[in-house]
């Protein structure tokens, strides 16, 4: 496919109807939709996405009942360990985004391990957002700025730009999303990535995200490569620069 997307998000939405419409409990739609993320992961890797991001719990999330937090972040233990030999034979980097300070320990020390033994892999980048809110990260930049100041760092009559202002956010080094997917039907962004998607392009579907499979992640690309990005551009200003 022409005009591959360097990066690409996906904010994995529909685990709890899906589980519902089958009679199960939320958790094993969680669990389902763990086959979605190798799908995903192989068909990024396979088609030359670099960086691939998935949002897979929000700030906002804590507030759900204990016993399904407590089940997903279980969850998310055994994956990062199952999963440790497929990216380092594929040669996938691993990072993990957000407020990691909620994590637990366990949790915590795995992430590390393989965020480490990953780190000099090339062919994909697979984020995963995990505690993370938009306003948090920009809150985060804004007192990360602060501190500076305060430990003279940084001078208090310094003008602040937008390409200062992305050092002190959490997404640092790492490109804005080309493409943004929901999965499940659901048309908002959630907190997400405020700042990063200002000129991300939206793709929503109505696939429940344990059902999304490498056709549904085709459909998404094929649909983006028909767009024109113009940043604030008119059609003739792109083509000139084409």
């Amino acid at each position: 496919m022409d005009n591959i997307p360097k990066h690409v998000s996906i904010i994995m939405d529909g685990n709890g109807r899906w589980a519902r419409r089958r009679g199960l409990g939320r958790l094993e739609g969680h669990k389902a939709g763990v086959e979605s993320v190798k799908a995903a992961v192989e068909f990024a890797a396979e088609n030359g996405i670099k960086f691939l991001s998935l949002f897979a719990f929000s700030e906002e999330n804590w507030s759900r009942p204990q016993s399904e937090v407590s089940g997903l972040m279980e969850l998310m233990i055994d994956a990062v360990i199952n999963e440790t030999k497929t990216l380092k034979e594929n040669n996938i980097s691993f990072r993990v985004i957000g407020d990691r300070s909620k994590l637990s320990e366990k949790l915590n020390h795995k992430i590390e391990e393989l965020e480490h033994s990953t780190s000099k892999n090339t062919t994909l980048t697979l984020i995963v957002f995990l505690s993370y809110s938009g306003k948090w990260d920009i809150m985060y930049a804004v007192n990360s700025c602060i501190e500076e100041i305060k430990a003279g760092k940084r001078s208090v009559d310094d003008t602040i730009t937008p390409q200062l202002f992305e050092q002190w956010l959490s997404t640092k080094g790492i490109p804005d999303p080309d493409l943004l997917i929901r999965t499940s039907g659901e048309q908002r962004i959630s907190n997400y990535m405020l700042w990063q998607c200002a000129y991300t392009e939206f793709y929503f579907t109505d696939v429940l995200w344990p059902d999304f499979r490498k056709n549904d992640f085709k459909a998404a690309l094929d649909t983006y490569t028909e767009r024109e990005r113009r940043y604030g551009k008119t059609g003739d200003q792109i083509n000139k620069i084409n």
